[in-house]
């Protein structure tokens, strides 16, 4: 495990809106999340980038979704998205204001 995760440090592309602007996107910080998330440091994660843990609830909720086609899971689906959106834009106010 520890071999993959080297691996995805390796890989992880730059942030071209930072490199731009220098100004942290919406985005900035999932990557090295999800790295920590590989790692087990779980509240690094999630003070690295908040909406972690709700994107892969709704992810595996959608995947699951689509193999089983639940009668209500079009509005979960949407529900999720909203509370993510709504967390990254948070976020991304309180770290740049």
């Amino acid at each position: 495990m520890l071999f993959i995760i080297k691996g995805i440090e390796e890989y992880m592309l730059p942030c071209m809106w930072k490199k731009t602007f220098n100004v942290d996107c919406m985005g900035c910080g999932m990557q090295r999340s999800i790295a920590l998330v590989f790692e087990g440091e779980f509240v690094a994660a999630f003070y690295m980038y908040p909406a972690i843990y709700t994107l892969i609830a709704m992810f595996t909720f959608l995947f699951i979704h689509l193999k089983f086609h639940f009668k209500n899971g079009h509005k979960i689906i949407l529900g999720l998205f909203i509370l993510n959106i709504s967390i990254i834009v948070i976020s991304f106010l309180i770290k740049t204001f």
